[in-house]
């Protein structure tokens, strides 16, 4: 198993769309195998509960949080052995020990790739997501050992807070775990997504590489999105490809909104470049506005 983390909303099923474009290609498929709908032939989540189903022998309504959590070993295992190799997993788990329980089982794990996003775009996208105000998505984002409820469609999630999950994920240097910010995925498509494809030791073929990049941009994702639906939007969701911006914060949220983000989330915003623009912006916030839309 190679994880792909990250909090909600930072860029998970877009990289996920990037590597079934570029590992794709060779991988026989009925169809067409770009289709954002087959994904799955690559990559799927963690907290899926036909897996749990699979394994505990009953729906995942019926079982208690405990049976759930012990059998993440168990799920684990079924899917190392029903993949023929690698398999990309995607989890908003934070990287934690839950009732004894790793939530990401290392016998099974080749590696992962952790995506951040910066806190102040996700409040946003992730309300959107919720549909819950912003204010809500603030008070979510920063609750400590924040866990998602388990329903028909998933397995409860531990995301913990915003920071929380981040830390958990990035505090040590790892070899065997890539971090990628979801800006550079933006600003810097090509050395963002080689980089990933050189730490997977995948060959990295400009050419190949340029394609898969821009097969799986968002204007691609949502036009696909718009022709046949995404089976993981939820059923809420205008859409689940929105907008794929960097900055919207600067128009879309009060200071009020983005001191709250500021004061839970400030160390771990420090640490990966988001803090200084947003007190930059505090002090100045006309300013702030006239650049970004420059």
């Amino acid at each position: 198993i190679i994880w792909l983390a990250s909090y909600p909303k930072s860029g998970n099923t877009w990289t996920r769309a990037f590597l079934h474009n570029f590992i794709g290609v060779d991988m026989p498929a009925e169809g067409d195998v770009y289709d954002i709908n087959k994904m799955n032939v690559l990559s799927t989540s963690d907290n899926g509960p036909m897996w749990f189903e699979e394994v505990l022998g009953k729906p995942v309504k019926e079982c208690t949080h405990e049976e759930i959590a012990r059998a993440r070993p168990a799920v684990h295992k079924y899917i190392h052995d029903e993949s023929s190799g690698f398999i990309f997993l995607k989890t908003h788990n934070a990287l934690v020990v839950h009732d004894g329980v790793p939530l990401h089982t290392p016998k099974y794990t080749a590696g992962g790739v952790y995506i951040v996003r910066n806190p102040l775009d996700v409040a946003i996208s992730y309300s959107h997501h919720l549909d819950r105000t912003i204010d809500d998505t603030i008070e979510i984002m920063g609750s400590i050992g924040f866990t998602s409820p388990t329903n028909d469609k998933a397995v409860f999630q531990i995301q913990g807070s915003w920071s929380e999950n981040v830390y958990s994920w990035t505090k040590r240097p790892n070899a065997a775990l890539h971090v990628m910010r979801y800006e550079d995925m933006i600003d810097q498509p090509f050395e963002s997504f080689g980089e990933l494809a050189e730490f997977l030791q995948l060959p990295v073929d400009p050419e190949r590489l340029q394609k898969a990049i821009d097969k799986a941009s968002f204007k691609n994702l949502q036009e696909m999105e718009r022709e046949k639906g995404f089976r993981e939007r939820p059923a809420h969701a205008e859409k689940f490809f929105r907008q794929g911006k960097a900055g919207q914060w600067k128009f879309e949220l009060t200071l009020n909104q983005i001191k709250r983000i500021v004061h839970a989330h400030g160390e771990q915003m420090d640490r990966f470049g988001y803090l200084k623009e947003a007190e930059a912006f505090l002090r100045n916030p006309a300013a702030g506005r006239r650049a970004q839309a420059g």
